[in-house]
């Protein structure tokens, strides 16, 4: 009995494994037409046919779902981000109502697969237990080999038989082919038949594998790497379904098919390690990307414009993101859920940051809305004075308020300067009337000094006295002159008097008194009088504590005088005479305080 190398037609040397389904899922296997409701329907249509059939279109729908979940997501993020600060509330991803259906389909379906992968390698065993039968079965027809001649059709039965047996647990693919081989090599081997019969098979034989190596040597051509691989495992099974050829062929026509097959593989291989190079590199830029999202200083961003400004970053670096292809299965989960993370984090700190902002601004509204009132309440106010100190108090308050909502910002504004402007246009009214009138006041205050300096000097006392008494009424009949002359006119005024008092002999202290009183008449009759009398009363005060000062300096530089000299009686003199005027300059504000509080009480 001749050997037979094991060597020869040998398809195992070069067929490698083709992936499984679950690691190479072709995403077009479904139309992206399909709504997510569709998506469901058809999932349970499928769910009723075999599963060898549809687990392909069901892993392809089940990414498509979730690709379009996820497009839902980032447009809901995108409408978000396009909303303005005032109406974003906190962002929520869209409810899924048939996401539990899809994922109780998808266990369903599970469980089938389950069932079905169970089916499938009880199967294998029990193909694999008849095929080592039907081997059993051709080896017991070596063990008779003068009577080989009568087991022919028996060897033939078996030999398709075990041809028809396909699925067997791949760890023993190998073992039983080249068993399958050996025994039936070895059995045409001992077969004393015809040689015409023999060489009729090997004929046939080769006629399939020369077509099989055709149709290897044509996937080179196909430009669909995955397709050729997977039609490469189809031709490698005819292979070893098919006898062997004439001794001389066997080398030949096996290496012409293992060339062919070569190519493929190569071509195989050099895919997956373009694509595992290419996720390596995306890998890489995932991880970049990662670092740079993670390296954002948060608690720098204390602005508007600031978070405005990283928030453009941040969506840059989503889209530069969704550039990138997958990294290597082990990782891609890992860091798209790494960048997930820090991108939450971003926009969730930036949610805090406005929520906070915008509660400061609420604050800031009420603020604002309480000087509106205030303004509001003053606007209608004539005590000039008081009221414009008042809202100049409160425009600084304001300007010390931060910022408020920016739909509120213009009204809140525009509602504190009618009320600021109403009072100010009054004021600028009521004072351009009352200029007119302080001039037509000061020209008739001036004519009164004329007349006071006209009266003849040769009158006697009691009738000088009676015009002088007369004009000094006249001039507290008349109101306010312009501020900036009521000084020098006053000074004028007092000047006219105490020339005809000093001529009459008055004392001055009492003209004084005299015209101050009408001062106070003046001052008592015009508007906001109380005010006017206290702003009198102290700026009296301050004089009388002025006068109070020098005259205690005097007093004790007396006591460091040298009397015994005539030059030191003379500085004690000089410094007596200034005592008694300080004196006399006291009591006569103590008179004129005296006037005012009785106009006060």
């Amino acid at each position: 009995m001749n050997a037979v190398s094991s060597s020869v037609d040998s398809p195992e040397v070069v067929c490698e494994a083709a992936p499984s389904d679950s690691e190479v899922v072709r995403a077009d296997s479904v139309s992206g037409i399909y709504s997510r409701e569709q998506i469901i329907e058809r999932i349970k249509a499928l769910l009723e046919m075999p599963v060898e059939e549809v687990k392909d279109e069901i892993d392809a729908l089940k990414q498509l779902y979730y690709k379009q979940r996820k497009n839902e997501i980032e447009e809901a993020h995108r409408k978000y981000d396009e909303k303005t600060d005032g109406e974003k509330g906190e962002f929520q991803i869209p409810f899924d109502s048939l996401e539990d259906t899809l994922k109780g389909l998808l266990n369903v379906f599970k469980e089938k697969k389950a069932a079905y992968i169970e089916a499938i390698e009880k199967e294998k065993e029990e193909n694999l237990a008849r095929k080592h039968a039907i081997l059993d079965e051709i080896k017991g027809y070596l063990q008779d080999p003068d009577n080989i001649g009568k087991y022919y059709n028996d060897f033939k039965e078996r030999q398709q038989a075990f041809k028809e047996i396909v699925n067997v647990p791949a760890s023993a693919v190998s073992e039983l082919w080249k068993n399958f081989q050996t025994y039936s090599e070895n059995f045409y081997d001992l077969l004393k038949i015809h040689k015409e019969l023999r060489d009729y098979d090997f004929k046939k034989n080769l006629e399939q594998k020369i077509s099989l190596c055709e149709q290897a040597e044509a996937l080179a051509e196909n430009t669909d790497i995955l397709d050729a691989f997977k039609t490469l495992q189809s031709l490698h099974e005819e292979w070893r379904g098919i006898g062997p050829v004439a001794k001389e062929m066997r080398e030949e026509i096996w290496n012409r098919f293992k060339e062919a097959s070569t190519v493929i593989n190569k071509r195989h291989q050099q895919y997956f390690e373009t694509i595992k190079a290419t996720e390596q590199a995306n890998e890489q830029s995932k991880i970049a990307l990662c670092e740079e999202i993670e390296a954002i200083d948060l608690s720098s961003l204390q602005s508007f414009s600031a978070w405005d400004e990283m928030t453009k970053k941040v969506l840059d670096m989503q889209e530069r993101w969704k550039a990138v292809g997958f990294a290597s299965r082990k990782v891609n989960a890992q860091l798209f859920e790494r960048f997930r993370k820090s991108c939450d984090l971003f926009f969730s700190r930036k949610a805090d940051y406005y929520k906070s902002v915008k509660d400061t601004m609420s604050v800031n509204l009420e603020k604002k809305r309480a000087l509106c009132e205030q303004a509001e309440a003053l606007k209608e106010s004539t005590d000039w004075r008081a009221v414009s100190d008042k809202l100049t108090q409160l425009q600084k308050e304001w300007r010390t308020i931060g910022a408020v909502p920016r739909k509120y910002s213009d009204t809140v504004w525009k509602r504190f300067t009618e009320a600021c402007d109403y009072f100010f246009e009054r004021k600028k009214q009521e004072f351009a009337s009352k200029r007119s009138e302080e001039q037509d006041n000061l020209s008739a205050k001036q004519a009164v000094i004329e007349k006071l300096n006209a009266i003849d000097e040769t009158l006697d006392k009691n009738e000088g006295l009676v015009q002088v008494r007369a004009l000094m009424a006249e001039w507290a009949a008349i109101g306010h002159v312009p501020f900036k002359e009521k000084d020098k006119l006053r000074k004028q005024y007092q000047t006219a008097l105490d020339s005809h008092f000093k001529r009459w002999n008055m004392k001055e202290t009492r003209n004084r008194l005299d015209a101050f009183s009408n001062t106070v008449e003046e001052l008592a009759s015009s508007d906001q009088a109380q005010n006017k009398l206290y702003r009198e009363r102290e700026r009296l005060m301050r004089a009388y504590e002025g006068l109070k000062n020098n005259l205690q300096t005097y007093q004790n530089n007396m006591g460091f005088l040298n009397v015994s000299s005539k030059s030191g009686n003379k500085m004690i003199e000089d410094l007596e005479r200034k005592i008694e005027k300080l004196k006399d300059d006291m009591q006569l504000i103590a008179q004129k305080i005296g006037l005012i509080d009785e106009k006060l009480q």
